[in-house]
């Protein structure tokens, strides 16, 4: 039972990383009907600036929040001056650019903090605690507790704020947004500067679990983008159940299924997310999309 546990809280710990990053990619798909790849980098970005600014000397939690502030202000640079120039045009076109940018962000991380491993501080204490035979780290309790009220408050600002509404009326036609009034503009540059900051947090909180690298977020980006699809893109809820979904069954499946074990378990998200694209195409949480013709 101790293992079973165990397994379940690491697993849930784990999906919640994936859970941030795909958070990030829900709302600025939700914002600009863009999925954007470019998304662990900026998320590695922002790692780098606050391990920067905790080696100079300031407080772990004061680097964190200069680099939330930081990452909204960049992420909105990002959209005024890069991504307007494609986001009206053929989308696959933005798609590209948004992998050319995770390119040259981990690029650029490598070029100035070296692509060494470096060391990034817990946000939380690395003590554990007993339950029913198992060990759990106050680390593992901490992560999923952050993803939990990043979940809450995306929802609701999605379904109870005047500005929630508003990106995903700019995000479903930005032409009729205008014509109502909303400044369609600066609404792309808030959706693209919180989703940088929800990176800043989900880089935060994978560095110290990893080690501090330029491609440290690859891995949990293809994760991420399971847990979107399995979700639902529309679902911030639908997102992050189904990262910690990825996160348990990966630990379950290594440990019970022996044919599986550690070698394939990496194979378990994306069997999941064949079985739910034919029952399900929309995702587990997410809307069908209507085209009138």
């Amino acid at each position: 039972m101790g293992t079973f546990i165990q397994l379940v809280i690491d697993g849930l710990s784990t999906g919640s990383i994936y859970a941030a990053l795909a958070l990030a990619i829900v709302l600025v798909n939700q914002a600009t009907g863009l999925v954007n790849f470019a998304q662990g980098g900026m998320a590695v970005l922002s790692a780098y600036i606050a391990w920067w600014l905790a080696g100079l000397g300031v407080p772990l939690i004061l680097a964190i929040l200069i680099t939330v502030v930081v990452s909204f202000f960049l992420g909105a640079l990002i959209e005024r001056y890069l991504m307007r120039r494609f986001e009206r045009g053929d989308p696959d076109t933005a798609v590209v650019v948004t992998i050319g940018l995770l390119t040259l962000i981990t690029g650029l991380c490598g070029w100035l903090w070296t692509y060494n491993n470096q060391q990034f501080a817990s946000l939380f204490s690395l003590n554990t605690i007993q339950i029913a035979g198992a060990s759990i780290s106050v680390r593992s309790v901490g992560t999923i507790v952050v993803i939990v009220v990043m979940m809450v408050l995306l929802q609701a600002m999605f379904l109870g704020t005047k500005l929630g509404l508003a990106l995903r009326a700019v995000a479903v036609n930005p032409q009729s947004a205008a014509f109502s009034g909303l400044p369609v503009g600066r609404l792309l540059m808030v959706g693209w500067g919180l989703s940088a900051v929800l990176g800043a947090v989900a880089g935060s909180l994978v560095a110290p679990q990893l080690s501090l690298t330029p491609g440290m977020m690859d891995t949990a980006l293809v994760y991420a983008l399971a847990a979107v699809i399995l979700g639902g893109i529309s679902s911030p809820i639908g997102v992050v159940i189904a990262a910690w979904l990825i996160g348990v069954l990966e630990n379950l499946a290594a440990v019970y299924v022996s044919f599986i074990g550690y070698d394939l378990k990496v194979a378990v998200p994306f069997i999941l997310i064949f079985v739910v694209l034919i029952v399900r195409p929309q995702g587990l949480f997410g809307r069908k999309s209507v085209v009138r013709v």
